[in-house]
């Protein structure tokens, strides 16, 4: 079963799953006039809702790239994942006013002192009962599925729905208390339960805006890459590492590698060649390679090199030094340098190290290029 097919056979089996389980708690909580029980229903009306988003932008995402998007349309599914969090934060402002509107009444209006506004029975809870194991098995089998699919929507999904089973617990306790009791607690458990959708939301928009503004690649992976670069015979060093993500396995890269000066066009294109099939073998990545020639082939140039890196060293916020090269001929030099984003003006420190190595080496132009530190 391809992906495309997993999460929408899983996500079919959610909307089910919870409809169900709306009709379940709907009639409970009309019988026995709980408001927290309603509120719950309607949570699990909005799993339904969401699942059938994703869905949709499961399909939409898997449109074949055009003229207008070459890229392809992956990137829905971050938008998708965005709207349901709005889903899920109407959900929690929606039971968390109608929770407090609740309290107001028993409090003032609707309910005499002593007595209550639910009538359980123990038929009641153990509906209640089931519902909660119920959520518990959509839950476990979205994250299941999640891991088969590598589907950070329907992980999510199988988070929210053991988070579900949780508030449905708290639900459960409630009704518990009022059936053994007599307390009211429908209100305050709906206000806690309205919270929680609240939390969930805000977790799902912020992991949403994040992988839609752009994340940094895993260090990880990226200290991965790197190596597998210079394993090609020829590379010298692997810098600039970049990949652009455009939805699940469909990622773009760029990545510099340093070879011999004294190559030919041919040589290059060759280990060009050989790093671009190993990429995209291992990753299933189209990276663009750029090329640095190693340029430090004399004891001259190697002390020059030497001396400008150890000026770096003594500036924590820079990482890194590559792509050096000195020309004879114009009395020039120039690098890269990789500087930390915890350094507020990156320009004025670059502009604080071509005055120390003009002052090392008065008779040459220096040009530096300032890289950020994108890729560990």
């Amino acid at each position: 079963m391809n992906r495309e097919k997993r999460i929408i056979m899983t996500s079919s089996i959610g909307i089910g799953g919870n409809i169900a389980l709306v009709a379940l708690k709907a009639i409970v909580g009309l019988i026995t006039a709980s408001v927290s029980i309603i509120l719950d229903a309607v949570n699990n009306l909005t799993d339904a809702l969401s699942s059938i988003i994703t869905i949709v932008g499961t399909k939409l995402a898997n449109k074949r790239p055009d003229k207008k998007h070459p890229f392809g349309y992956g990137r829905i599914e971050y938008l998708t994942s965005m709207l349901i969090s709005f889903l899920i934060l109407f959900a929690g402002g929606t039971a968390i006013y109608e929770s407090i509107q609740s309290i107001v009444h028993y409090w003032t209006i609707d309910f005499p002192k002593g007595s209550l506004p639910s009538s359980y029975s123990i038929v009641t809870l153990v509906l209640i009962g089931v519902g909660i194991l119920f959520k518990i098995g959509i839950g476990v089998f979205f994250k299941i599925q999640a891991k088969k699919a590598n589907s950070d929507a329907l992980d999510a999904s199988g988070t929210d729905a053991l988070w579900d089973s949780v508030l449905s617990a708290g639900t459960l306790v409630g009704a518990i208390i009022v059936y053994t009791a007599g307390f009211y607690t429908e209100g305050y458990i709906g206000v806690v339960i309205g919270i929680f959708i609240i939390k969930a939301g805000i977790s799902t928009m912020l992991d949403s805006l994040s992988q839609i503004v752009g994340e940094r690649i895993d260090d990880q992976l990226a200290h991965q890459m790197k190596s597998d670069v210079c394993s090609v015979e020829g590379v010298k060093g692997a810098y600039d590492l970049i990949v652009n993500s455009y939805g699940l396995e469909r990622s773009y890269g760029s990545v510099h590698v340093e070879v011999d000066d004294n190559l030919t066009a041919k040589e290059i294109q060759s280990i060009e060649r050989k790093v671009t099939y190993l990429l995209f073998e291992k990753y299933h990545i189209i990276f663009t390679i750029g090329i640095y020639a190693q340029n430090d082939s004399t004891p001259q140039l190697k002390e020059m090199k030497d001396t400008i890196r150890n000026i770096c060293k003594e500036d924590s916020n820079i990482l890194q030094l590559h792509g050096f090269y000195v020309d004879e001929e114009t009395k020039s030099m120039n690098f890269d340098l990789v500087i930390s984003f915890n350094e507020k003006q990156p320009e004025a420190l670059a502009e604080k190290i071509r005055q120390k190595v003009i002052a090392a080496y008065p008779d040459y132009h220096c040009f530096i290029a300032i890289d950020q530190d994108i890729a560990g």
